[in-house]
């Protein structure tokens, strides 16, 4: 099959990036993110092969990542300065890799819990739909959601409600102490009985640490 050219990707008459920075500036979470160099969007877009009428493809041209709700999720996009890894980076479509890629997976996003955003390209029978590794029940769940649909719930959902009890009272001043690419590590780990959000202690680990779970989960 004849691979895209990232010309052919750059869609600019039906450009997604508009609709969805209207998305999530309208969303009632916070978000924030770094414009991407445009020969490292053009590329990415030519390795995921994806076009930029899709949102995946506006966020991989179009940014470096964007890190949403205090710093809480980190969209992958065309990476830089500003986030660990990039779309390429984290799914074996680099010369210098991030982290090991995971077959039949492709991983869009990460949270500071040690859980994982990746679409199913083939793990679970390439539905194409978002599956989110849970760090308190370590597999792989099914959101049903595409990517066009994450990008809603990422701007306008209760992340409150879904992380509720991965949250402590006072954690976004917490956000502040880690630094690009760490995540936090609990103890007890939140899949124990005594694990949670109020009552593990948090440590600051490299996310890669995070990751390596995930690679042993079903």
């Amino acid at each position: 099959m004849n691979k895209l050219s990232a010309n052919e990707s750059v869609d600019r008459e039906n450009h997604a990036w508009k609709e969805l920075k209207e998305l999530l500036d309208k969303g009632d979470n916070t978000y924030t993110y770094v414009p991407a160099k445009p020969e490292m969007g053009e590329d990415t877009l030519y390795q995921i092969q994806v076009s930029t009428r899709s949102y995946l493809g506006a966020v991989a041209y179009e940014t470096q990542g964007i890190v949403v709700d205090h710093g809480w999720i980190t969209l992958l996009g065309a990476g830089g300065e500003s986030v660990h890894g990039s779309l390429t980076s984290w799914n074996g479509l680099s010369a210098q890799p991030a982290v090991q890629a995971l077959p039949g997976m492709m991983v869009v996003a990460y949270d500071v819990a040690g859980g994982f955003f990746a679409l199913d390209t083939g793990k679970f029978g390439g539905t194409g739909q978002i599956h989110y590794f849970a760090p308190d029940a370590l597999e792989w769940e099914s959101t049903e959601l595409s990517y066009s649909e994450f990008m809603t719930w990422v701007a306008e959902g209760d992340l409150q409600l879904f992380y509720e009890t991965f949250r402590w009272k006072g954690w976004q001043e917490d956000m502040a102490q880690l630094e690009t690419g760490h995540v936090f590590a609990y103890y007890p780990p939140l899949w124990t009985k005594e694990g949670g959000g109020k009552s593990s202690s948090k440590t600051p680990v490299h996310i890669t640490e995070a990751w390596k779970t995930a690679l042993e989960a079903k």
